[in-house]
């Protein structure tokens, strides 16, 4: 997806006068559009791979809000943040399970950990969770 597939589901949402989800969009389009202009003045284009980091980042900006409001005791909030952030994960790639990385990391010839992060990170980038890999490739190497 890019920016102007998540201003017509914006678009979408304000026509179902689904408050939380036009938060959570106004959001993700305004994260994109800062990094669309970041790419542009270096000389690039946005891939998905930037437009799912994008979505990974707000996802955890609003876990740690949700987290806020869940201490100070403001259940109205945390409801309306549990709803944007299913808003957000629902444009997310599916990950790579921890079966499949530990498949791809057995058929790797060069085990060593910069190795396996480095062919991670080149060609399942926002696909897979880097930590998630460090956790299999230590109980592969044990």
């Amino acid at each position: 997806m890019d920016i102007n597939d998540f201003k017509k589901v914006k678009i979408d949402a304000m026509k179902a006068r689904d408050k939380d989800a036009v938060a959570a969009l106004n959001v993700v389009i305004n994260k994109l559009m800062l990094a669309g202009i970041e790419k542009k003045a270096a000389g690039a284009e946005m891939t998905d791979a930037d437009v799912t980091s994008v979505l990974q980042k707000t996802i955890n900006e609003l876990t740690e809000e949700r987290e806020g409001f869940l201490k100070a005791g403001r259940a109205e909030t945390v409801e309306s943040l549990d709803r944007q952030l299913e808003t957000v994960k629902k444009y997310l790639p599916k990950m790579l399970s921890e079966d499949e990385i530990k498949e791809i990391i057995l058929s790797l010839d060069d085990k060593t950990v910069p190795s396996v992060m480095k062919h991670f990170k080149a060609n399942y980038a926002g696909k897979v969770d880097m930590k998630l890999v460090g956790t299999v490739l230590k109980s592969i190497s044990q």
